[in-house]
């Protein structure tokens, strides 16, 4: 037996709870699993607030474990890549929507799914990342990918105190590069500084309509709100410059026209977590375990047994929640 937070849907009564899970009933879960691994930790982002509250259709099978990360070592292993004590970190590939996920004691995943979790992390520092941190950091890759320098000019980050944004600031100053912080806490600006953003700006600046061409302010934008910031942020971002859009915390929806794109050869790019391919995550991982600082991580995470799951769920969609919360699984 095992704890862990099982969702169920009957009739549309929607219930969540910790519960004591069987090993029979985790394999019978997990059919083409080959990997059963231990969970020391897992994390709440977005998407697991959604499945906790049942708020958006998120979860796509019932019953469902949820937790899109997971990071721990292996129990057992089938897989020629994996063997029982290797290290792994786990996010995406459907695990806590259509999968059974990392917010248990122990889980079953399919090994192609996992990555070596690099030397110099460890389980917990790795979920103060998670998939948050994880996809900040693939963000911050395609705009050096596109060639955006140090040099540059300001880079803007919308969504600077969430998950994402705070590791963005974090990893785009120990770069080098300039970052103007967005936020509808400014009363955060001083945290924010402290990651590395130069400056701070209130979100109110970005989070109406605005016009299709705006004043030349970004030479990169990292985006993780989407509708109206994204569409302000594509139209004042400098000629040539590149916006990476990977979160819709304000909406799905984009109120935007062609004219930063035809008129500013304005560079918009996808930033996807779930689907990237393996070797790009080994990359991300292996720069996070390098170029993300201990110090700014410590300062934006704290830890959280697996029954305040639910609260910080709440809170999360709430928008109150700064920087990362850790789930110790196991108290």
């Amino acid at each position: 037996m095992f704890k862990a937070i099982l969702l169920t849907k009957d009739n549309d009564q929607f219930s969540a709870a910790v519960r004591e899970i069987t090993d029979e009933t985790l394999d019978a879960a997990t059919a083409g699993a080959d990997v059963t691994v231990a969970v020391d930790y897992s994390t709440i982002n977005y998407k697991d607030g959604l499945a906790l509250t049942n708020k958006s259709p998120v979860v796509r099978k019932w019953p469902l474990i949820p937790g899109i990360d997971a990071a721990g070592t292996v129990i057992a292993s089938s897989h020629p890549q994996w063997k029982a004590g290797h290290r792994f970190v786990l996010n995406g590939w459907g695990v806590g929507e259509s999968h059974w996920g990392g917010l248990a004691q122990k889980a079953k995943f399919k090994g192609e799914w996992l990555v070596a979790l690099p030397d110099a992390l460890s389980t917990r520092q790795a979920m103060a990342i998670g998939t948050a941190g994880y996809t900040a950091m693939l963000s911050c890759m395609a705009l050096q990918d596109q060639g955006v320098t140090k040099t540059s000019g300001d880079v803007l980050v919308t969504g600077a105190s969430g998950g994402v944004g705070s590791i963005a600031i974090a990893i785009l100053a120990e770069w080098g590069y300039r970052v103007v912080a967005s936020t509808g806490k400014l009363s955060e600006s001083d945290f924010l500084k402290s990651l590395g953003a130069a400056d701070v700006i209130d979100r109110a600046e970005l989070s109406s309509p605005g016009k299709p061409l705006q004043k030349e302010r970004w030479a990169a934008v990292v985006d993780a709100v989407g509708s109206h910031t994204l569409a302000n942020a594509c139209a004042q971002t400098r000629y040539g410059g590149v916006v990476t859009a990977c979160g819709l915390a304000q909406g799905l929806d984009l109120p935007a026209t062609v004219a930063p794109f035809i008129l500013r050869a304005v560079k918009l790019i996808g930033v996807d977590s779930v689907m990237c391919p393996t070797a790009r995550r080994v990359k991300a991982w292996q720069r996070l375990a390098t170029d993300l600082g201990r110090d700014k991580l410590d300062a934006i995470t704290r830890e959280m047994p697996l029954a305040a799951s639910f609260d910080v769920a709440r809170d999360i969609i709430a928008g109150k929640i700064r920087g990362r919360v850790v789930v110790n699984v196991n108290t």
